[in-house]
């Protein structure tokens, strides 16, 4: 799965397009690496979004394509914020 879409299905950013902007400009880190939005994710990634004052780092635990808004955050944890 692409890290915009993954990023919209786990509900951590609200929309697909805003998952795109965070990416083209500069803002997600997959592993350390920036990446664009077509980067597909893998379970066990490590993701990173920089915000305005800080950062939410995370660990992919499942994807799927779709998902009720109670389970999203089955899709990762938190590392820290």
């Amino acid at each position: 799965m692409r890290i915009d879409k993954f990023l919209k299905v786990s509900r951590i950013l609200k929309r697909r397009s805003v998952s795109k902007e965070a990416c083209d400009g500069e803002k997600v880190l997959v592993n350390g690496k920036e990446v664009k939005p077509a980067y597909r994710v893998k379970i066990g990634d490590i993701v990173e979004i920089k915000f305005g004052q800080g950062t939410l780092k995370f660990r992919i635990l499942n994807v799927k394509e779709s998902v009720k808004k109670e389970e999203a955050s089955t899709l990762y944890e938190v590392i820290n914020c």
